[in-house]
This record gives C-alpha cells, sequence and structure tokens, in this order.
C-alpha cells in the first residue's frame, strides 16, 4: 500500500502521464489479501458514516470523474456496499435539460451538493462543462479559463460553509476501455450499457486527455483537491477510492451526539 499523498494532484508540477493506469500500488500480494483488507474498509466507511449522519454536522462531498468505461458505477457500487443508504445520495450529471441550460452551468450541480450529516456522491459532475464542452469546441478558451476560476470559487464557497471535498479522477489506458468496451459488446448482461457513441468519443481521446489534464491542474486546491487513481485494476481503484474516503472520515474526528441529559430518567414501561 503506497502514500495515499502520492496520488494527490500538485497543481505546480501536475502531468498526468506522469500517473500510470496500471499501477497495482494499493493491491496485497493475493486476491485473498485483497478481499479481506477491502472487507475491512467497507465496515469502517460503514461505521463512520453512521456517526457521520447521526452527529448531522460536516458534509462530504466525493466526486468521480473519468473516461468512459473507467468504473464510477462500480466504484459506488463497491466501496459503499455495506452503508446504510440513509446519509447517503448520489447524484449523476447526465446531458443537461432545457430547464438546466436556460440557467448558469453550476445551477443544477449547486443543488445537489450535501446537507449537514451527508455524504455525496458525484457521478460525473460540474467538470463536465470544462471537458466535453472543451472537447466539442461547444466553449471558446477564453470561456473555459473563466469557468474553472467559477468551478474554483465555488468549490471554495461550499468547502468554507462545511463541506470536505474529494474529487477522485479514475485514470484508465486506452486499451483497458478497448477490453471494457468489448466486454459490453460481448456479455449479453452488460450490451445494455453500450452505446455507439462512445466509440465517437473514444477517438477523440487524446483531445479527452489534455482536457482532463487542463482541468484537474486548473482546479486542484488545498480545499478541493484531486486525486488521480489508477483504475485499469478495478481491485486496485476500490480499495485507492476507499483508503481516501476512510482517511477523510477519520480526520473529521467524528462523534455520535451525546444524549440529553433528561433521558437518564427515562424508564420504558413494560
Amino acid at each position: 500500500m503506497a502514500n495515499l499523498d502520492q496520488y494527490r494532484v500538485n497543481p505546480k508540477s501536475f502531468s498526468l502521464k506522469d500517473f500510470n493506469p496500471r499501477d497495482k500500488s494499493e493491491r496485497s500480494v493475493t486476491k485473498e489479501e485483497d478481499t479481506v483488507a477491502f472487507a475491512e474498509l467497507v465496515s469502517e466507511i460503514n461505521r463512520y458514516q453512521d456517526i457521520l449522519h447521526a452527529q448531522g454536522k460536516h458534509k462530504i462531498l466525493l466526486v468521480l470523474q473519468g473516461m468512459d468505461t473507467s468504473g464510477k458505477d462500480g466504484t459506488i457500487r463497491h466501496v459503499f456496499s455495506e452503508c446504510d443508504p440513509l446519509g447517503i445520495r448520489l447524484a449523476n450529471f447526465k446531458a443537461p435539460s432545457s430547464e438546466e441550460l436556460a440557467h448558469d452551468y453550476l445551477w443544477r450541480v449547486h443543488q445537489q451538493v450535501p446537507k449537514s450529516g451527508e455524504l455525496v456522491i458525484f457521478n460525473r459532475s460540474h467538470y463536465e462543462d470544462v471537458v466535453i464542452v472543451k472537447v466539442h469546441d461547444w466553449i471558446d478558451h477564453e470561456e473555459c479559463t473563466r469557468r474553472y476560476a467559477q468551478i474554483n470559487d465555488f468549490e471554495r464557497m461550499l468547502a468554507e460553509t462545511g463541506t470536505t471535498i474529494i474529487k477522485c479522477f479514475l485514470h484508465i489506458s486506452k486499451d483497458e476501455q478497448k477490453k471494457r468496451l468489448q466486454e459490453r459488446l460481448d456479455d449479453p448482461e452488460k450490451t445494455w450499457k453500450f452505446n455507439p457513441a462512445d466509440l465517437k468519443e473514444r477517438e477523440l481521446w487524446p483531445d479527452y486527455a489534455v482536457a482532463y489534464e487542463q482541468a484537474i491542474k486548473a482546479t486542484s486546491s488545498k480545499h478541493a483537491p484531486w486525486y488521480i487513481v489508477p483504475a485499469d485494476s478495478k481491485t486496485n481503484r476500490n480499495l485507492l477510492v476507499s483508503r481516501l474516503l476512510l482517511k477523510t472520515l477519520k480526520n473529521l474526528n467524528l462523534k455520535y451526539p451525546a444524549a440529553p441529559a433528561e433521558y437518564k430518567s427515562i424508564r420504558i414501561e413494560d
């Protein structure tokens, strides 16, 4: 297991090519050891998340971004497999509706941020508005630069009002994406996930890599850091995201709320 800080983006020196998507540093020697380690992690996450919800004080926002097939759905399904849905909420961001397009691009995002005692997972996020729109030239360089600044201000406001933000870029290789897309086509239980439009987007892989690198470098901050998660190995991906989340939960010094003094005199009658 590596030092988690090595995955944290330093905007002064960040380059996506410095991170190997095939890295398996979070894995143990055997699959059995990985299974045991992961089971312990998700159990601890469940325990701390229960306290987070009971205390009703802190807010956590976990942002998951990545290329198509990078494993956002799988990460959510596995990392939160033991958590009580109470106090956890998932927000998916797809193509904006006409109502959403009539507002500023952060309008729909702000509505989904966590309230006190809540952990919210963004499956895709406001970063679609500086990545896909840039790749397809729907906004120019000047507008994209303005949006970087606006996103930094938005996330700083969230942090200053009590939200702890963790942003994870699930980093896969182009070869691994090819493998996963083919698996979707070959497996009858996964074919429903396949979209021919994904192949068009795949042709733009170099453009997406540049757009993500620029967005991550421009928006990784002390109050809202980016972490690069090597994700060719699904096990490595799940272990790393779990460890980042658990570390965040532990750092909040969570405690169950104390019972009111008058509760001590209450006795439940037969």
